[in-house]
């Protein structure tokens, strides 16, 4: 690991990002891409030593209360976390500014701020988005190998459900000829349903890859799935969007399932709740205003 020191730490669009670089291991991850033009190793992870006091005095500053984004592009709690607390540190923050949190993350460690995520939702919103690519355990730690199991995932997200937190599921990615099938999809969907998750972001079946991260799947790929790699070029190509065979019926399956369920599977209405600010103090005195 290594740090820096940043100018800014919220976009134009309240997401931030803590760190930089992951140790997960995800044989997938678009967050090797070359494009976002990483100037380190991508596992020797880069801190920013000064987001919390850039928070700080951009949450200070902020007229307009909002929703706070973490985990687009790494993991909020990965490993080195637990040392650095710059996730917690943030929560922290979030909830003495009364703005709201949704973060993205495939780590059970995030129960370790059960407190403060329950603080935040119980006067604004707070929301967890948590990945799950494959009810398979044993695939799991092949394509994921360094995260929390998807069946560790599945006891999080009941444990949230358990303490009134929203949660939302990100189906991605499916990969062709390895994980793309009925049985892993209805697998999925099963501890979702369970979960009683509030949504399942899913854009089709398949996975998206570009320079960068395309040499580091095909690599994994020729190591732990011998010949499919040559599946993939004959059929793909360098294409950006690398959908299943199967993408049209396994997507008519997941909606019919999610409708069947009351999962909300538009991607546009869990994004448009996501963003949205909603502090259930002003709710409650609209409420009394009426009586």
């Amino acid at each position: 690991m290594h740090y820096v020191k940043v100018k800014t730490i919220l976009s134009a669009k309240n997401g931030m990002k803590l760190y930089r670089g992951c140790s997960h291991g995800c044989i997938y991850c678009d967050s090797r891409s070359n494009c976002y033009n990483m100037q380190h190793k991508f596992e020797d992870i880069e801190i920013k030593e000064n987001a919390i006091e850039l928070l700080e005095n951009a949450l200070k500053s902020k007229r307009k209360k909002c929703m706070i984004g973490m985990g687009s592009m790494t993991d909020p709690y990965i490993p080195l976390e637990s040392d650095i607390q710059n996730t917690r540190k943030s929560l922290e923050l979030i909830y003495k500014y009364d703005c709201g949190a949704t973060l993205i993350t495939k780590s059970v460690n995030v129960l370790r701020d059960l407190d403060i995520l329950k603080a935040i939702n119980s006067k604004i919103k707070c929301v967890i988005q948590m990945t799950l690519t494959t009810a398979d355990e044993k695939l799991c730690k092949i394509i994921e190998p360094n995260v929390s199991s998807t069946k560790e995932r599945f006891e999080t997200l009941k444990i949230l459900n358990q303490n009134s937190i929203p949660t939302i599921v990100w189906l991605t990615p499916i990969l062709p000829f390895i994980n793309d099938t009925e049985e892993n999809l209805i697998g999925i969907l099963n501890y979702c349903i369970k979960a009683k998750v509030y949504g399942i972001i899913c854009f089709s079946m398949g996975v998206t890859l570009r320079e960068g991260n395309r040499e580091y799947f095909y690599n994994r790929l020729d190591k732990f799935f011998p010949s499919i790699k040559e599946k993939y070029i004959k059929e793909y190509g360098n294409n950006y969007i690398l959908n299943s065979p199967n993408n049209k019926y396994l997507m008519n399956l997941f909606y019919k399932i999610c409708e069947q369920n009351h999962i909300i599977c538009d991607n546009s209405k869990i994004f448009e709740y996501l963003n949205a600010f909603e502090s259930k103090e002003i709710k409650e005195e609209q409420q009394l205003e009426l009586f």
